[in-house]
């Protein structure tokens, strides 16, 4: 899923000397960066201005190429809602003035996309639309474009972190989460995201220490992992999750994990990351964005 329909004319063409994920954060950004040699480096900038960071990815790094863009949690909402019973060309235009109560946004200053979820025999056709402000976007692609960094998607943590999962028939819940975001919950099958939510209360997580994750942390992550797959299987009447993979870069991630998985039936692992990145797990996001095909940009 990517934020690019309205961005068509602000993406540029320009050949690939590198490919590069960026994972816009609160206070800072993260990227990872191939190159055409099979090179890659990942590396955190730190900066409160969005537009700031991204010009140290060519002044501090001279990277230059292909580049996804991963949104921080504050630049977009993902809301559901009854898909608008229209024809597929006219659904985006549809969903604007459907969905412009819920956001912060002005219809006509607003990027958005949808993805579908699970579909319930009887009930009315649920949607998942993905919304930003256009004219944050537009100053993201035009710095980068400026920095010879062409921008050939831009998307959310759902579907960064859901591409390094190996494709699998069977659903698997991922715990993750970016630094001084809140923990994220994605049920991932066959390499879609089919459930997300975002649990409030855990940004500070790293900060922990092994006493009291145990004693304040664990226990109450477990509820909510809990109830979230008892919403997947029951509610929404998905197959069983088979397993849970965490990616929460912390120096107690492998303590968390087996706590948790004291607290469940099914099993939890920490996540692999990808062959050369194994290392790298604080760049998660980013790594996962450099794996996200270009999606082709459709025009209104």
């Amino acid at each position: 899923m990517a934020l690019n329909k309205q961005l068509k004319k602000l993406f540029s063409k320009k050949q690939s000397t590198q490919n590069i994920g960026v994972s816009l954060r609160q206070q800072s950004l993260a990227f990872c960066s191939i190159s055409d040699l099979g090179e890659s480096q990942c590396q955190k900038i730190v900066s409160d201005n969005v537009v700031n960071g991204i010009s140290a990815l060519k002044s501090q790094y001279q990277l230059t190429g292909n580049c996804q863009v991963v949104l921080s949690s504050q630049q977009y909402q993902i809301i559901q809602v009854d898909k608008p019973d229209v024809p597929e060309s006219e659904i985006l235009g549809a969903l604007k003035w459907q969905i412009k109560d819920l956001v912060p946004y002005n219809p006509e200053n607003m990027v958005l996309d949808y993805f579908d979820g699970p579909r319930l025999v009887g009930t009315a056709e649920k949607i998942n639309v993905v919304c930003a402000e256009f004219s944050l976007l537009k100053d993201i692609v035009d710095r980068l474009d400026k920095d010879d960094l062409a921008v050939t998607m831009i998307t959310t943590a759902e579907f960064a972190f859901a591409k390094l999962l190996p494709i699998n028939s069977s659903p698997c819940l991922l715990i993750c989460q970016r630094e001084d975001e809140e923990v994220l919950l994605l049920i991932i099958q066959d390499g879609r995201v089919y459930f997300h939510r975002r649990l409030r209360g855990y940004a500070q997580i790293a900060t922990k220490s092994e006493d009291e994750l145990a004693t304040t942390v664990v226990d109450s992550l477990s509820l909510e992992v809990q109830r979230s797959i008892d919403y997947f299987e029951r509610q929404l009447k998905q197959a069983p999750i088979k397993s849970i993979k965490v990616i929460i870069p912390i120096e107690n991630e492998g303590f968390l994990a087996r706590k948790l998985a004291e607290n469940t039936h099914i099993t939890v692992e920490l996540l692999s990351m990808p062959t050369d990145f194994e290392t790298q797990r604080e760049f998660a996001a980013a790594v996962g964005a450099t794996m996200l095909n270009s999606m082709e940009v459709v025009d209104e």
